[in-house]
C-alpha cells in the first residue's frame, strides 16, 4: 500500500510539472455546473445530428468488426438508439429546436417498420423491442403526447413492442438477444441487464393496458431476482450454478459493475423489499471502488476482452443506470454520488458533445451521447 501511494504521488507530481506555467487549472467536473454544459453539448450533438427523417444514425454495417450479424441487426440497433435518443429529448428542457426534434423522432418511431429477428442465432431486435418499449411507455406518459394527433400511433406503436417481448421472452422469464441450437421460435437464453431494461416499462405498459400476458412482468422480475449472488453482483445470465470459473470471471463483482445498477434499479422499481437503500448503496461503492476495470475496458473494439470479462459497451449504459439508481437514495444522499459519477461522465466526451464506448458505429455514437446524456439529467 505505501508503495502504491508513493507510486501515485510521483505520477500527480510528474503530471503537474508538465502543465505549463500559469496555465489556467482543469475545470471541476464534479459540478452540476459542469454537468450542465456536457448536457447541453450533447443535447446540442443529438439535434445537429438527427436524420431528416427524425431517426438517427445508419440502417447499414458501419464496421469490419460487426460484419458477423445479420443485415436485419444493424437496422434493430439503429431502432434501439433512437429510442435512447428520444427519451433524452423528452427530458430536455424544451426549446422550439428541442421540441421539433422530438416530435420527428416520436412519429419516427411510431411510423418505421418494425424489426424482426435477424437469423436463427442472432436476435439482437430484442433492444429495439426493450428501449422501444422503454421510450414508447415514456411518451404515452407525457401530456405533450396525449392528444388526438399523437395518441392513436403511440399506443399501436407501443403494443407492438411489447407484443413482440411477450413473443420473445424465453421460459424462464428473462430477455436475450442470442439463441443456441436447436433454434426455436421462442428464444432460450436472457441475461439479467437485458431483462431489468425494460421492468420498470412493464409495469407501466400493464397500466397502459398495452399487455396480453399480465404475468409477463412477473416471471421478468423472477429471472433478475435469481440471477442475484450474495455478494452483490448480478449474474450475467440465469444459471443454477453461477458460472465462476476462477477469481476473473464476468459474474465477480469487478465484472458486475454495469449489472449491479441496472438490476438493483429495476427490482427496486418493481417492489421487491430485499432490494433495501443499503443494498443499493453497497452496488454505489462497488460501481466506484472498482470503477477502474469499465475505464480500462472503454473503447476496447472485442467484446469481453478486458479484465473481468468486462465489454467496452458496457460503459455508458453502467453509468446511466448508475445514476437512477442514486435517484432511489433519500435526497440527502443523492448529489454526493452524483458528485463521484460527472467525471466519469464528462472526461470521455468529445468537444463536438457526443461520445463512444464501443468502436465508432453510427448507432453507437447515438447510444452513447444518448446514455450520457441521461445520467446526467438524472443528477439536475
Amino acid at each position: 500500500m505505501i508503495g502504491r501511494a508513493f507510486a501515485v504521488a510521483l505520477l500527480g507530481a510528474a503530471l503537474t510539472a508538465q502543465q505549463p506555467a500559469g496555465a489556467a487549472p482543469a475545470p471541476d467536473l464534479t459540478t452540476k455546473a459542469a454537468a450542465q454544459v456536457g448536457l447541453d453539448q450533447a443535447i446540442g450533438w443529438l439535434v445537429a445530428n438527427q436524420n431528416a427523417d427524425g431517426s438517427w444514425a445508419s440502417s447499414s454495417c458501419d464496421s469490419q468488426f460487426e460484419t458477423v450479424f445479420a443485415v436485419e441487426t444493424h437496422y434493430a440497433w439503429k431502432m434501439a438508439a433512437c429510442a435512447l435518443a428520444t427519451q433524452t429529448l423528452l427530458r430536455a428542457k424544451e426549446t422550439p429546436a428541442i421540441r421539433a426534434a422530438l416530435d420527428k423522432a416520436v412519429r419516427w418511431l411510431c411510423s418505421t417498420r418494425m424489426t424482426l429477428r435477424g437469423t436463427d442465432w442472432d436476435n439482437d431486435a430484442v433492444w429495439a423491442w426493450l428501449y422501444g418499449t422503454v421510450a414508447m411507455t415514456a411518451v404515452a406518459n407525457d401530456p405533450r403526447f396525449q392528444n388526438d394527433q399523437w395518441r392513436g400511433p403511440v399506443v399501436a406503436r407501443g403494443r407492438e413492442f411489447v407484443r413482440w417481448l411477450e413473443a420473445n421472452q424465453e421460459p424462464t422469464g428473462g430477455f436475450g438477444y442470442y439463441d443456441d441450437p436447436t433454434y426455436t421460435r421462442r428464444p432460450k437464453w436472457g441475461t439479467s441487464f437485458a431483462t431489468s431494461t425494460v421492468l420498470p416499462a412493464l409495469g407501466m405498459a400493464g397500466a397502459l393496458g398495452w399487455m396480453q400476458d399480465p404475468r409477463m412482468r412477473e416471471r421478468a422480475a423472477s429471472y433478475i431476482k435469481k440471477c442475484k449472488l450474495p455478494n452483490g453482483a448480478y449474474s450475467y445470465d440465469l444459471t443454477p450454478i453461477p458460472r465462476i470459473s476462477g477469481g476473473e470471471h464476468i459474474n465477480n463483482v469487478k465484472g458486475s459493475l454495469g449489472r449491479i445498477q441496472v438490476c438493483n434499479w429495476a427490482l427496486r422499481q418493481f417492489g421487491d423489499p430485499d432490494i433495501t437503500d443499503e443494498v443499493i448503496r453497497q452496488g454505489l461503492r462497488q460501481f466506484f471502488e472498482h470503477h477502474e476495470f469499465l475505464h480500462v475496458a472503454r473503447m476496447r473494439p472485442i467484446p469481453h476482452e478486458a479484465y473481468y470479462a468486462n465489454a467496452g459497451y458496457f460503459y455508458f449504459f453502467g453509468h446511466y443506470y448508475c445514476a437512477e439508481a442514486i435517484q432511489l437514495l433519500p435526497t440527502a444522499e443523492r448529489e454526493g454520488f452524483h458528485a463521484q459519477l460527472r467525471p466519469h461522465l464528462l472526461k470521455p466526451q468529445r468537444a463536438d458533445g457526443s461520445c463512444s464506448d464501443f468502436l465508432g458505429s453510427s448507432y453507437m455514437v447515438v447510444a452513447s451521447t444518448a446514455f450520457l446524456a441521461l445520467a446526467l439529467q438524472a443528477g439536475l
